[in-house]
């Protein structure tokens, strides 16, 4: 386990679509905790492996109040439905805020670190969060979806308004 230096956009790894894990193996354990322990010390709700310059199919996102773990490894999307327009960032674009329209909700398709198979449903914001981090393993980048671009100050004043 290890805090990796998240790569920064325009780095050519964040833009390539990544290679399907084809073995589920020590190596690809210690990325699962290396993306954790990054996403950490990067106070991120999730990550991919190539923001860590690594160009397999595997990510991880924080679910829930519990802040709960999903680990994705080569993740499909199944179905989603809906449309919800919310703010985003990302760990490879400090200092990048904009709104983003993304599904409501989605059905994924993934296997675990032990290799089983699962089925996921999410909605709202964990589902906004699974989605951006499939799109990292496609080497689509958020700033392509960004409606607006949010400036610092805006960005502030909606959390001020929100805590009171």
């Amino acid at each position: 386990m290890a805090i990796k230096k998240v790569v920064e956009h325009p780095a050519k790894v964040l833009s390539t679509p990544c290679a399907e894990v084809t073995e589920i193996n020590e190596e690809i354990i210690a990325l699962l905790d290396d993306l954790y322990d990054t996403m950490v010390e990067y106070d991120g709700v999730g990550i991919a492996a190539p923001q860590i310059d690594v160009g397999l199919r595997v990510a991880i996102v924080e679910l829930g109040e519990e802040r709960d773990i999903l680990e994705m490894i080569n993740p499909t999307v199944i179905v989603t439905d809906g449309a919800e327009v919310d703010i985003e960032g990302c760990l490879s674009f400090p200092r990048l805020y904009g709104e983003v329209e993304r599904p409501d909700y989605v059905k994924i398709e993934a296997c675990d670190r032990e290799g089983r198979v699962y089925e996921l449903e999410a909605g709202g914001f964990d589902a906004r969060a699974i989605l951006h981090e499939i799109d990292h393993l496609d080497g689509v980048l958020f700033d392509s979806k960004i409606k607006r671009i949010l400036t610092e100050e805006e960005l502030e004043a909606m959390y001020a308004e929100e805590e009171e």
